[in-house]
């Protein structure tokens, strides 16, 4: 039964709903897919969700959805906003507020009071497709949702209107804390006047503080209110996987903004076939490695939601103060107890990621300001790999003997942590004396424990394709049981696991399919 044919008189009064926002710049990305298949899994664990499509260049959520044509949009601001069933249970479709026909709102107005009608439907999320561009409209609902997240996928275009995005972002959120306060924000408009079309928050403060410290505090405080997400799309070589990571990077020292990263999507044909059958990438094509990977994502977004439950919103703890100069350990983004080769690793990662041309670093370094990066990295290298320099700048940079915490690792941020907690608690309620494991159980222990199966098959010497069969259950292409459960054994152990129990169990199911399939055969 849809979602919208419970009757709800009887029921207590229900919360505002949980705004998830899609957006980014660019379009063709992948936004509404990411858009329709988060609707889809919250909607399969239970939840009760409405998408609302608020592309500006025209509804497709519907199409993704099987439905034939998109729903009808209010005629009057007074017409209520009713969502639509959808052929997935537990989930609807609320009508666009944009003419798609114009590619323009159908009312200034029309935005401010379309937000309000989404918070007051009655479900339990809400996600929104804000769809290419960063109008005032999109960019308030943006900075008005509980998660924002946008899409990009490796392509300098994609990579460049992202960071537009963000800076546009962060200039629409000074002005809306300053709209009350005329002499500030004129104050703000004079001291920003030479900058020229988006400027990066960072140079906006800093000419801020030429004319108004108190009002430069303030935008700093606004920036650090800033938490939008990253997701990756469409990525195909190695150096994609980790184009996430490198931007969150350079968004925190070129922008002052803390991005936090979800993870990839992987190009997949899966992906274009559903699409054409009309049917979300998670219910036509489950198992694809496209559709894994937007679980994961999901699975963050559900955490990040979760963890901020009940509370404000509060930004996570920086690694340094935005204006805080880097040091040298910062710069190559090790520890301070780092080892020569791993700064020598450190240092090859950096320069790959600052040098000419590189992708993560499209619009936002070149000429005279990269040269500047380059050679810091090289300070850097030199100095830490010198035994006697390191000891000199260490002596004075930091007087305190106890080395500082190590860095967040690149491409972890709030979510992955949310993730892993929320991972967590559901593993001590599963896990017990009389747990039967599975792949998947196994590879849920080993999200949670934040352990890459790269790093499992570099420890125990069993083949990542081995590993791969284990958590899919791919039994067929399983060596004998013999040599099985050692490999089992092997990764119970690398997870923190009982190696004998989670062997037992996991063998008696591989036995009784291996069985099944045998008979079916037959």
């Amino acid at each position: 039964m849809d979602g919208d044919d419970t009757p709800r008189t009887a029921e207590a009064p229900r919360a505002a709903p949980r705004v998830i926002c899609i957006g980014g710049g660019r379009g063709g990305v992948g936004k509404s897919l990411l858009t329709t298949n988060l609707g889809v899994y919250l909607a399969q664990i239970g939840r009760d969700v409405v998408i609302a499509d608020a592309d500006p260049s025209g509804a497709g959520v519907h199409a993704m959805l099987g439905l034939d044509v998109a729903p009808s949009a209010p005629t009057s601001d007074d017409e209520p906003c009713e969502p639509v069933a959808t052929p997935v249970q537990g989930l609807r479709l609320v009508p666009s507020a944009f003419d798609p026909a114009a590619s323009a709102l159908l009312r200034p107005s029309r935005p401010h009071r379309w937000a309000l009608r989404l918070e007051r439907l009655q479900a339990d999320y809400v996600i929104v497709d804000l769809g290419a561009g960063a109008s005032n409209a999109a960019l308030d609902l943006f900075l008005g949702a509980d998660v924002g997240v946008c899409v990009t996928v490796p392509e300098p275009p994609a990579i460049e209107a992202t960071y537009r995005f963000l800076r546009a972002l962060y200039v629409r959120r000074l002005r809306r804390s300053l709209v009350k306060e005329r002499f500030r924000l004129r104050l703000v408009d004079r001291a920003t006047q030479h900058l020229g079309a988006l400027p990066t928050p960072l140079e906006i403060i800093e000419a801020i503080a030429r004319f108004d410290v108190g009002v430069a505090n303030l935008a700093r405080a606004e920036l650090a209110q800033l938490q939008p997400q990253l997701v990756v799309s469409q990525t195909r070589l190695r150096a994609d996987l980790d184009l996430g990571g490198s931007m969150r990077m350079l968004a925190d020292r070129c922008l002052g903004i803390d991005l936090d990263y979800l993870g990839h999507v992987e190009h997949d044909d899966a992906v274009w076939l559903t699409v054409r059958r009309r049917r979300p990438l998670l219910i036509d094509s489950p198992t694809s490695k496209s559709a894994r990977n937007v679980e994961r994502i999901a699975r963050r977004v559900l955490a990040l939601v979760t963890s901020r439950d009940g509370r404000a919103a509060e930004p996570a703890p920086r690694s340094r103060p935005t204006a805080a100069p880097l040091t040298l350990y910062e710069t190559l983004v090790v520890p301070r107890g780092a080892s020569d080769e791993e700064v020598r690793r450190a240092y090859k990662r950096q320069r790959e990621v600052y040098a000419a041309g590189s992708l993560p670093l499209t619009s936002l370094l070149y000429g005279d300001a990269l040269a500047s990066e380059q050679r810091l990295l090289d300070e850097a290298h030199d100095t830490l790999l010198d035994p006697a320099r390191r000891r000199a700048y260490d002596h004075s940079t930091f007087p305190e003997p106890e080395p500082a915490p190590p860095p967040t690792p690149i491409g972890e941020g709030g979510a992955v942590g949310a993730e892993r907690a929320m991972l967590e608690a559901e593993l001590l309620r599963e896990i017990g004396p009389d747990t039967h494991f599975t792949g998947a159980l196994l590879r849920k222990v080993r999200e949670a424990r934040g352990i890459e199966l790269a790093d499992v098959a570099a420890r125990t010497k069993i083949a990542l394709s081995h590993l791969r069969a284990l958590e899919e259950e791919a039994f067929a292409t399983l060596p004998a049981v013999v040599y099985t459960r050692g490999f089992v054994q092997e990764l119970a152990k690398a997870l923190g696991l009982d190696p004998s129990h989670v062997a037992r169990s996991y063998l008696a199911r591989m036995r009784e399919a291996l069985a099944l399939a045998g008979r079916a055969s037959r």
